[in-house]
């Protein structure tokens, strides 16, 4: 009963507070105002109605353009996460059409990515537009889907394209990130309870939403790892495959509790590439003590 009753008294002051924002938020991005660190505030305020204790190791970047991928395990990374960056989403075009989430994510600018060929031409302008123009982080799931969070799913690389090449004669910045929900009322979290939080498979929306806001205080752990740049890289496969496996240390040792498993390393160069080849990575490459902010 209790856990019901808290439900509702969250559910409540969630849409409460969603329809006082609206409006200001929907006038500062009129008239051009400081729409991101109003979104920040929104996203703060819902990590307080749904009682989320926010971890963080790490800084977000400050290089621009920036794009951020991290593991995907609930709606609520957007939350976590929109608490956190003053960026935007790229999200599937499904999103789009969900009841009240969609038009939070409209609100939010999320960049709704349609799997049509037709429209990929049309989708990638506006991903140019908001890193270069706007200088706007995007901040992209590149698992494609969600996970159990217990686990990282296998990157898809195909994400990573707009990072592989500069983007109007600007170099992408890449930082991953991970996310893990470890604790309720500060008590370890378990592979058990990790699903009252993560919504993946055949879920319904709005039955676990209920269940979610019904629980206690969940502790979500957030590591702003290493920000890198494709030219460190071989290959989009190989800058996807490094992402990956960071994100996957990062959410092990916050699963665990300990300082293991480390981030691998960079990739040597390739020995066959050609002299300047080398030459042009190394200057496009930033300098180690300025390549990460995480402490």
């Amino acid at each position: 009963m209790q856990s019901t009753l808290m439900a509702a008294f969250r559910l409540f002051l969630f849409v409460l507070w969603t329809l006082v924002v609206i409006p200001p938020y929907a006038l500062t991005m009129l008239v051009r105002g400081p729409y991101r660190s109003f979104a920040r505030l929104y996203w703060r305020v819902v990590c307080r109605i749904t009682a989320t204790e926010v971890v963080v190791k790490g800084v977000p970047a400050t290089a621009r353009p920036l794009v951020m991928v991290a593991n995907h395990t609930s709606y609520m990374d957007i939350v976590v996460l929109g608490s956190l960056v003053r960026g935007a989403f790229v999200a599937k075009s499904e999103v789009a059409g969900w009841p009240g989430f969609g038009t939070i994510a409209k609100l939010g600018r999320t960049v709704f990515v349609d799997r049509k060929r037709t429209a990929a031409g049309r989708q990638r302008d506006e991903i140019v537009r908001r890193l270069v123009k706007d200088r706007e982080p995007l901040i992209f799931f590149p698992e494609g889907t969600s996970n159990d969070g217990n686990r990282v799913l296998p990157f898809k690389s195909t994400l990573f394209n707009v990072a592989e090449k500069p983007v109007n004669g600007e170099t992408v910045t890449v930082q991953p990130v991970s996310i893990a929900y470890t604790r309720i009322d500060g008590m370890p979290m378990g592979w058990a309870g990790r699903p009252y939080y993560a919504w993946y498979g055949d879920m319904d929306l709005a039955p676990h939403l209920w269940a979610l806001l019904g629980h206690g205080r969940v502790t979500v752990e957030v590591e702003f790892h290493r920000p890198v740049q494709a030219a460190q890289f071989p290959h989009r496969r190989d800058l996807s495959a490094w992402c990956e496996a960071v994100v996957r240390a990062g959410v092990a040792r916050a699963l665990f509790g300990r300082d293991l498993p480390a981030d691998p390393p960079l990739p040597p160069p390739e020995d066959e590439c050609a002299p300047a080849a080398v030459a042009a990575t190394a200057e496009r490459a930033p300098a180690p003590a300025a390549a990460s902010p995480v402490a």
